[in-house]
């Protein structure tokens, strides 16, 4: 009978062994709720007071000093309390606390102490928020949701594009109604190119001017020239692009100005000038001198130019996305100018902490800290801006150059006319062929 009920038992482990990692890899949210979240919920709860001990977060209401035969003797109280915790809520990858603070504590030290926690919880991270006052909430995640990101639908909406998952199981948008401008960085390799691919792919079916500047001889952006209404290859190049744009911005003030509309957008649509975005590749490429003095005054009015975009560009349907490899301060005040006027930022792995500081640094210095975390194994891996103000993990879909430039193809047909750029970079091309 004994030898029955144990090989009944090993027979009933073994299948609850191949059910679990069938449930794991299949149905990850069941196979959390079921086994993940009730082990990770008792290990918060059981573990909660020794972490806030050892990490400075208990406080005791008794004074640090008494007075023992008139002797004053000072010490750390025995006795602390920990915070009060609430239960621990069931999310579908992981679990949520909410912390109500002691009196003279602030979220600061609880963002310090995030690693130790994920440690401590056996998740794959914590992260910290502050909604209300005197409140923390604690988000542990319980596997990296953008190791295997699904592709999220999302509504389609003019002038947006779905680039890939974020952290938080939602849809990856950049929406340049809502974010105008924009700044991406990342390293070789890091996915900096495919978020372009992905960028250029979602925007070619819409009613929208595409220009490129690719400094490199236009290897790039030269790929899905098919779709853009200019491209410019060399610096010298970029600065006719850009003269003809802002050029072109100062006609559509004065449209907007005699209709007595505050942006493009209120314009009756058969009168609205067509959207552009201006997508630049190595930015640092504009802004890169050799000492003479052409190429100074090159940099000097390609800096003057994109800032004048940036800065009168949202209302009248100009949008810039600039990338590069480096961005720093060392490229001069007027890309920190720039900087200020782009809203939206997208870091990925970088080489030098300059580069994400120049990214993420004047809007989360948390940020910049999780962006510097990224691996080489995490490609296409971001820290991007939410709409909120905030900031997220995120990661883009897989587009290769391949599908990018099958859609740059596909649409060439419904690719916008720029005149003023058209005859800017015809008229350059002419006088180098003169020379």
């Amino acid at each position: 009978m004994g030898a029955i009920l144990l090989a009944f038992a090993l027979a009933a482990l073994a299948w609850l062994l191949v059910f679990g990692r069938w449930l794991e890899e299949n149905r990850p949210a069941w196979h959390w709720y079921l086994t993940g979240y009730p082990v990770t919920a008792l290990r918060v709860l059981f573990t909660w007071r020794k972490v806030a001990d050892l990490n400075g977060l208990a406080v005791s209401d008794r004074p640090a000093s008494r007075v023992i035969k008139g002797l004053e003797v000072r010490g750390e109280p025995l006795r602390t309390k920990a915070p009060r915790i609430s239960f621990p809520r069931a999310m579908s990858n992981g679990l949520e606390v909410v912390v109500r603070l002691h009196p003279g504590q602030a979220p600061a030290r609880y963002l310090e102490i995030a690693e130790t926690l994920a440690h401590t919880w056996r998740v794959h991270a914590v992260r910290v928020t502050s909604s209300e006052r005197g409140l923390v909430h604690l988000s542990a995640t319980a596997r990296d949701p953008l190791e295997r990101p699904g592709i999220v639908s999302a509504p389609s909406a003019p002038m947006s594009a779905v680039l890939g998952a974020l952290e938080s199981g939602g849809a990856w948008i950049m929406d340049l109604l809502q974010v105008p401008h924009w700044l991406i960085t990342g390293a070789t390799q890091s996915g900096k190119s495919t978020l372009i691919a992905r960028l250029i792919k979602e925007l070619a079916p819409q009613r929208v001017a595409l220009v490129g500047i690719d400094c490199k001889g236009g290897m790039e952006l030269g790929l899905f020239a098919d779709r853009l209404s200019a491209l410019a290859t060399c610096r010298r190049e970029a600065v006719a692009v850009l003269g003809a744009l802002v050029v072109d911005l100062q006609g559509r003030m004065r449209r907007c100005r005699d209709a007595g509309a505050r942006s493009i957008w209120e314009l009756p649509p058969k009168r609205r000038p067509i959207p552009i975005v201006v997508i630049v590749d190595e930015l640092a490429e504009l802004y890169l001198s050799d000492g003479t003095k052409i190429s100074r005054a090159e940099i000097e009015q390609c800096s003057t130019y994109l800032l004048r975009l940036a800065q009168l560009g949202a209302a009248l349907g100009l949008h810039l996305v600039l990338s590069g490899q480096r961005v720093g301060s060392d490229l001069g005040p007027g890309v920190t100018a720039l900087r200020a006027q782009l809203g939206g930022r997208i870091c990925h792995r970088v080489h030098d902490s300059g580069t994400a500081e120049m990214t993420l640094g004047d809007l989360n210095k948390d940020a910049v800290a999780v962006a510097q975390s990224i691996t080489a194994a995490e490609r296409g891996v971001a820290v991007c801006t939410g709409t909120d103000g905030g900031w997220v993990r995120a990661r883009s879909h897989l587009t290769t150059t391949e599908e990018a430039r099958n859609a740059a193809a596909k649409h060439a047909a419904s690719t916008p006319l720029l005149p003023g750029a058209a005859r800017a970079l015809v008229a350059l091309q002419g006088e180098e062929s003169g020379t």
